[in-house]
């Protein structure tokens, strides 16, 4: 059955509705990128039966499949960016960060596919993600938070940012890729991560529970 003749398929938008229908297009990748686990498995055509539109209206908003992947990953980026600033609700900036985290970790834990895509898949060698900056800066002044509390060892915030990403997406994705380990909880180490790349004392973090 072809998307022209899908039972799910829906009238013309309305005039100036062109904008929604691009959000209904993205929205749909991202719960198949999701699934999929896999950029190169997405067919437009897919996209569009999931929205319950023809095939060419989707080709009218993105050229390829490449530029809705990024549409697709810049959204699911965002809302991952919006999510993480709202764990930080402590005051006290070592459980800001800590939970900062844990909610990407668990973030990871509920959408494998995702992360997959946004960070193994062939796309991130042939295109730019510039977005995926943001991340990082923020964590950053994460960390730059603690340590102009002094609740972190003085030092480069940017380079232990950088070093706590490294660890925390090398565990993450090692239980993506190799769920059937005996994974310690990330709660632990990620807990051992800001111990010893970040230098906050162990009685910083259990006051932070």
């Amino acid at each position: 059955m072809n998307a022209t003749t899908n039972p799910r398929s829906r009238g013309r938008n309305p005039r100036g509705q062109g904008e929604r229908l691009r959000e209904d297009i993205v929205t749909a990748a991202v719960r198949l990128l999701d699934e999929l686990a896999d950029d190169q498995a997405l067919s437009m055509r897919a996209v569009a039966r999931e929205v319950g539109i023809a095939a060419t209206s989707v080709y009218i908003h993105f050229a390829d499949r490449d530029a809705l992947v990024l549409a697709a990953l810049e959204q699911c980026h965002r809302d991952l960016v919006r999510a993480l600033d709202q764990a930080e609700t402590a005051a006290d900036p070592v459980a800001r960060l800590r939970a900062r985290l844990l909610h990407l970790g668990d973030w990871v834990r509920r959408h494998p596919g995702l992360y997959k895509v946004l960070h193994e898949s062939t796309l991130n060698q042939r295109a730019a993600m510039e977005f995926k900056q943001e991340l990082g800066e923020r964590t950053t002044a994460a960390v730059r938070r603690c340590m102009d509390a002094g609740l972190a060892a003085p030092g480069d915030a940017a380079e232990v940012s950088l070093d706590l990403r490294a660890a925390v997406h090398g565990a993450v994705s090692m239980r993506v890729n190799q769920p059937d380990l005996p994974w310690p909880p990330l709660e632990e180490q990620i807990d051992r991560f800001l111990i010893k790349l970040a230098g906050i004392a162990p009685a910083s973090l259990s006051q932070g529970l």
